[in-house]
């Protein structure tokens, strides 16, 4: 056990987050996301039983996000005519908020497919047992400063 480290964290999760630099990227993905197939090239790391929001709050606490970048976190697109909503964008603005200055201006949005060629170069993927739709987000490291 370590002290003052979310215990939601798996050490795997927290060795990822280590290793990670400036401009890498982590997807944390909801349930239906395609983690394996689109995380070939990505450390893909197993949260089941756990939700987005609560893993995004963690990584927050210990991530910091790229000042270098207008958008460093995003969020899959709901497709055109889709009548889905995604209520929970509205909890994950307000924990980027907690954690980075910029608060929900930090937070911008990519079409559903361009999301998933993203996906792809991401430094890992955070499979999650979220059951919201549209819950995938992206965030890039930025750098610590002291």
């Amino acid at each position: 056990m370590l002290k003052n480290i979310p215990a939601i964290l798996s050490p795997e999760l927290l060795k990822t987050l280590c290793e990670m630099g400036h401009s890498d990227r982590i997807v944390i993905a909801d349930g239906n996301f395609p983690c394996e197939s689109i995380g070939k090239n990505a450390k893909v790391i197993r949260c089941d039983g756990h939700g987005v929001p609560e893993l995004l709050d963690a990584v927050l606490q210990l991530f910091p996000l790229d000042t270098y970048v207008e958008k460093p976190v995003n969020l899959m697109q709901v497709m055109p005519g889709d009548t889905a909503k995604a209520p929970i964008w509205d909890e994950y603005k307000s924990i980027v908020a907690k954690y980075d200055e910029r608060g929900s201006s930090a937070v911008g949005e990519i079409e559903r497919f361009a999301f998933y060629e993203e996906a792809k170069s991401a430094y890992a993927i955070v499979a999650t047992g979220e059951t919201a739709v549209y819950a995938n987000i992206m965030l890039q490291k930025g750098v610590v400063v002291n």
